[in-house]
């Protein structure tokens, strides 16, 4: 996979909204090793007030509780970077926000911190309209740890497509 420029981006989060204030839905991000870059592009979109709910940040486990409600369990026996978290989040950001549709990432960006199971660029996305069932899937990004995070920026823009 590519590394995506600003550029690619600014397209990518531009589509959406459209797709987004033409269906009359809102978006809420939550993000742990993208550190709001999902809601940075979004937002770096004239007119995203229509569809851009908020976005929460959430990279410590207190984090992850308070903001989203993922249960300390999930935490302690699968970790932050897992199916069962990024499930958790991003469940938990349509609860604790007005939106439709919601978008959550968890991973490991580097340089450090990854493990043989939890390599550095495994990241979980996980997409997931109100009413809905989410969907998660495991990305293994190449790269240093800007690629990893505009990698994840992309391909979390990608899947809210098909929401």
């Amino acid at each position: 996979m590519s590394i995506p420029s600003d550029s690619q981006l600014h397209d990518l989060a531009h589509a959406l909204g459209l797709r987004l204030r033409e269906a009359r839905d809102r978006l809420v991000t939550a993000e742990s090793c993208t550190g709001g870059w999902i809601a940075k592009a979004v937002t770096d979109i004239a007119g995203s007030s229509d569809w851009f709910d908020c976005g929460m940040a959430a990279y410590s486990y207190e984090a992850k509780q308070a903001l989203l409600g993922v249960q300390p369990q999930t935490l302690e026996v699968h970790g932050a970077v897992s199916r069962e978290t990024v499930i958790e989040m991003v469940s938990g950001a349509l609860v604790h926000s007005g939106a439709s549709v919601a978008v959550a990432v968890t991973g490991i960006a580097g340089p450090g911190g990854g493990t043989a199971d939890k390599p550095v660029g495994s990241v979980w996305i996980a997409w997931k309209r109100r009413g809905g069932y989410p969907h998660a899937e495991l990305f293994q990004f190449d790269g240093d740890r800007d690629a990893v995070r505009r990698q994840t920026v992309e391909a979390a823009l990608r899947g809210l497509e098909t929401l």
